[in-house]
């Protein structure tokens, strides 16, 4: 038998570097990913673990150094959806309410390894209050810094778990722009650019796959605005294939908000820019213009012969009413993939008898000013 080749950080250029190294992007500014990783199989998942550590085996942090909250093996719920049959993951029961914590355990914990003590976020805030719930979990201090006009509670969830915040005016992008300016003086802990985060974001796919029987769906519908979801899927998906665990590529469906939809624009060919000034969208999560990972994000639905819409506001309005009345209490962003698994279902993407899984990401109860707002009109 082969051995395994140990990984490393490879970034755009094509240049390597060890895991040990203390950096957060390659030497030519681009972001850096992870040298593949065989993948998993049945027998090598730790049946014992009640987390997402149970995929250990292809997790490229010593478990020695894991820093846990429990997060992973969140429920995947059976849906009918007009004369559909969807499976639902509900993303919202991870321990702070976001799919976050998944990566930002496996980014947390192989900072610690590394001997970090202080960390820097960048975030709208979800990515926030997992650095901020993680780091306080790790002993390790931490400073996030937020777009002014972030759901009170998300900001309120960060500094409840002892989190230093900066408030910054202006885009989602220029908060970015700050946190990389702030970067040189504190180790940062970007779920963006780090990648380590996008290691724990592919749990996902993996709980998808052990909760069909080992097998993989027809499709997965996702909301992107980073696009970690897409990448970390791609990555767990083709380990899986390689180790000939299954035997196809699901279709990653992407939904985006229509002035935000940068990735969804490049994927079919339009220019972001034709969409003229970008206009605020209650999907605050995915409101980013500019993707760090845009082209990897593109290449991955590429790969997969995948999709994605750029859905309208008031399509995102409609979709937390319409997941709301099935009993699920979803944020705004994460309503995003309802209104594209309607679009997708409208225009045939998806046909009846496909397996389908729709990932939630996120907990209404984390945008509960702009719920109220939604909800402020309905009966009682």
């Amino acid at each position: 038998m082969q051995a395994e080749v140990a990984p490393v950080l490879v970034d755009r250029s094509g240049r390597s570097y060890p895991l040990s190294d203390r950096r957060w992007r390659g030497d030519d500014e681009g972001p850096l990913a992870l040298s593949p990783l065989p993948g998993l199989t049945p027998d090598r998942i730790v049946q014992t673990e009640r987390s997402l550590w149970r995929y250990q085996a292809v997790l490229p942090v010593d478990p020695g150094h894991r820093v846990s909250l429990g997060e992973g093996l969140t429920p995947m719920v059976p849906l009918s959806w007009g004369e559909h049959r969807v499976h639902v993951k509900l993303e919202w029961l991870n321990p702070t309410s976001s799919f976050k914590d998944r990566g930002v355990s496996i980014m947390v914990s192989h900072l610690r390894s590394q001997g970090a003590d202080r960390v820097l976020e960048d975030s709208s805030g979800n990515g926030g209050a997992a650095v901020a719930a993680y780091a306080a979990a790790a002993g390790i201090r931490a400073k996030i810094i937020v777009p002014a006009a972030t759901s009170a509670p998300k900001i309120l969830q960060a500094r409840a778990f002892g989190a230093e915040i900066e408030l910054v005016e202006g885009t989602r992008d220029e908060v970015g722009a700050e946190a990389v300016r702030q970067s040189e003086q504190i180790p940062y802990a970007s779920h963006n650019w780090h990648p380590m985060f996008v290691q724990g974001t592919k749990t996902i796919a993996y709980e998808i796959w052990e909760g069909l029987g080992f097998t993989a769906p027809d499709n997965v519908v996702l909301v992107a605005g980073a696009g970690s979801q897409i990448i970390g899927c791609d990555i767990a998906f083709s380990e899986l294939l390689r180790a000939g665990q299954i035997d196809r590529l699901p279709r990653l469906l992407v939904g985006q908000p229509e002035h935000w939809a940068t990735i969804a624009d490049v994927f079919n060919g339009i220019d972001p820019a034709s969409r003229g000034p970008r206009v605020a969208t209650i999907a605050e999560g995915a409101s980013i213009a500019t993707p760090v990972r845009l082209p990897e994000a593109v290449e991955a639905l590429r790969r997969c012969g995948g999709a994605a819409v750029a859905v309208p506001e008031q399509q995102i309005h409609d979709a937390v009413r319409a997941i709301a009345a099935r009993g699920l209490y979803a944020e705004p962003t994460c309503a995003v993939a309802v209104a594209a698994l309607d679009r997708f279902i409208a225009d045939g993407t998806i046909t009846g008898g496909q397996t389908t899984v729709v990932v939630l990401t996120g907990s209404g109860l984390k945008s509960a000013d702009k719920m109220a707002a939604l909800f402020a009109g309905s009966p009682s």
